[in-house]
């Protein structure tokens, strides 16, 4: 089993790979070459439009996943494109996006925490206390009551999910 087979094998390294190329670019992303190869090849090994392949190529590039290498061919002065996966940093990427997630539930957590919400139970609309107030506590799209929202359940769930995150990263960071 190739370094590639077992990442790839790996659940959330295909998610993060499914969300950097979308759904059209998940048969490249999923069948790397050990060594470089030209997209055209690549094209015609998986049966897939080159274009597909280039775009999907190109955006690897663009997240640090691929690299290549131009070589100019002496008799025709056209350039050829050897492109390389680089899938051994996606380890390094995961625990930035594992950061970056948990700094935004930090923000969201304090938000949740420090505001007063309403709530529109016929609509599912939810206001901040001093939207709610500026409507007079009536829900602009059916006329209905604003009720005081308990946000409790959704701050525990995201403290949970927080915990988890840190709990996580202590590990990768050691």
């Amino acid at each position: 089993m190739s370094d590639f087979d077992e990442l790839l094998s790996d659940d959330v390294v295909q998610a993060y790979l499914a969300e950097v190329v979308g759904a059209e670019g998940m048969p490249v992303a999923m069948n790397p070459v050990e060594d470089e190869i030209v997209d055209e090849d690549l094209a015609e090994k998986l049966d897939l439009d080159p274009k597909v392949v280039r775009r999907t190529l190109f955006i690897l590039y663009e997240n640090d996943l691929a690299s290549y290498r131009r070589d100019r061919d002496e008799e025709s002065g056209w350039y050829t494109y050897l492109w390389s996966f680089e899938y051994g940093n996606i380890p390094d990427k995961l625990n930035d996006e594992m950061r970056k997630l948990r700094d935004a539930l930090e923000e969201r957590l304090e938000y949740e925490r420090s505001h007063e919400f309403y709530i529109c139970e016929v609509d599912g609309i939810r206001f901040e206390f001093e939207e709610a107030m500026d409507l007079s506590f009536n829900c602009p799209e059916c006329g209905a009551d604003l009720e005081p929202m308990d946000n409790e359940d959704l701050v525990g769930g995201m403290d949970e999910r927080h915990a988890e995150l840190v709990e996580e990263l202590g590990k990768v960071e050691g």
